[in-house]
């Protein structure tokens, strides 16, 4: 694996981000109860962090609390994690589904104990949760699946082979996908070469793509479904030196990606504000232990980045 893709930067700001957390936790625990919890997937990825970072400084703007629990992919310890948060008696839960059906029973409990729970990022099915925070990672898909389409008829004579890397552990990820898959129907010419499982992990992800690569020679794009499938199939490109002839569209800037937009074999990534929708769950949070009503839905808008608008988001990951 190239060193290029070793994500020393973001490395550096998730160690920075989760330490942060890890010090607000224990300052919590040895003070007070926390007056919130946000029980969230990974602290590996640099959108999950930001996403902890925009909830823990409203939070902090708003003179509450917050603790987050890490569960490291695992949706078990997500549903551990509620249940002794409710036990703790906290005010509010945040969370972001790694089994969108599985975590409803504990959500369930959280009401019956009188604990708002608002949702991020993946959708969860109609249930007891107050809100529902972030993109409609189907329209996403579609969105991003437009794109392609239209680039494939301007850029690629109006036919390509592509290859998709997701998570097929992820509701939110798999969301992505059926959208992606259903806006390329509008052009026949456009085959999926297979589909390859990254498991949210970017070095799953690297394997998986390599694979994918190998196995199809003749594929001309990439898919990726979110931000450690994207590093996995870039670094997989470059690993086998295809950045002539095969172009990568995905979710969730990172500085690589913006590197691959400027270097041309990375076409489009689909952006999403992580940050807001940790802020705008935390708000929603405080408006109904005000006694308040919100939204049931709190859509967050998401841009598609090319080389065209780039620049807008340099400085957001230097």
């Amino acid at each position: 694996m190239s060193l290029l893709f070793r994500k020393i930067r973001i490395g550096t700001l998730v160690c920075s981000l989760t330490a942060g957390a890890l010090l607000s936790g224990m300052a919590v625990a040895k003070d007070a109860p926390a007056t919130y919890a946000m029980v969230q997937i990974n602290q590996q990825a640099l959108f999950f962090n930001l996403m902890n970072k925009g909830a823990q400084d409203a939070a902090k703007a708003s003179g509450k609390s917050l603790i987050i629990f890490n569960a490291n992919d695992n949706p078990v310890a997500q549903n551990d994690a509620i249940e002794n948060y409710i036990q703790q008696g906290v005010k509010g839960i945040l969370v972001d589904a790694i089994d969108v059906n599985g975590i409803m029973p504990a959500i369930k409990e959280a009401a019956a104990a009188h604990i708002p729970v608002i949702a991020i990022d993946a959708v969860l099915p109609a249930g007891e949760h107050k809100s529902q925070v972030g993109v409609d990672n189907v329209k996403g898909g579609h969105i991003i699946g437009e794109y392609f389409t239209d680039y494939v008829k301007t850029n690629m004579a109006g036919k390509a082979k592509v290859g998709i890397v997701g998570a097929l552990n992820s509701a939110i990820q798999n969301a992505r996908q059926q959208g992606f898959e259903d806006a390329i129907k509008a052009n026949p010419a456009i085959k999926v070469a297979d589909v390859v499982d990254g498991r949210n992990i970017q070095d799953n992800a690297l394997t998986a793509a390599e694979n994918l690569i190998t196995g199809n020679p003749d594929m001309t794009a990439i898919y990726a479904t979110g931000e450690p499938a994207l590093l996995g199939a870039m670094a997989a490109v470059v690993n086998q030196g295809r950045q002539k002839d095969i172009k990568v569209f995905g979710w969730d800037l990172t500085a690589q990606a913006i590197s691959g937009i400027d270097q041309g074999y990375v076409a489009a990534v689909l952006q999403q504000d992580p940050e807001k929708m940790g802020a705008e769950a935390l708000k929603a949070l405080n408006d109904i232990t005000a006694g308040k009503t919100v939204e049931k839905t709190i859509l967050v808008p998401a841009t598609v980045v090319t080389k065209a608008n780039v620049d807008t988001y340099r400085s957001l990951f230097k």
